[in-house]
């Protein structure tokens, strides 16, 4: 069975590219926002998830600490363009890294093995 990565993106060309970059590797859920994320989560309990931080009704921050207070071993890794204004705050709210837009499939790849590699131990 493939690992499950979650995509929290409100921008539908991203999310479709998120998407075209993972699905060959893991089984891919998607969610437009953080309260979508939330219920999701809930739902698949994913591997990974990719969270935005700018998203309407609940941003990226409140979703990542609602997430995190119920399932505390949650992965959360930030995927934004925002890191300099806002990544402090997600950070802090648990994610585990920032992945600055825009990047590589290649880095995005790798930074999901290496949480995947450390949920294995």
């Amino acid at each position: 069975m493939k690992p499950r990565v979650m995509i929290v993106e409100d921008d539908l060309a991203v999310l479709e590219a998120l998407k075209l970059m993972l699905e060959d590797y893991y089984e891919v859920i998607v969610a437009l926002n953080g309260r979508e994320a939330i219920n999701l989560y809930e739902k698949f309990k994913p591997d990974i998830v990719l969270m935005d931080i700018s998203m309407p009704e609940v941003d990226g921050v409140e979703a990542t600490k609602a997430i995190l207070e119920k399932y505390p071993k949650a992965v959360i890794i930030c995927v934004t363009a925002f890191a300099a204004h806002r990544g402090k705050e997600i950070l802090e709210a648990g994610a585990k890294e920032i992945i600055e837009k825009p990047f590589t499939r290649k880095h995005l790849l790798e930074r999901i093995e290496h949480y995947l590699q450390k949920q294995k131990v």
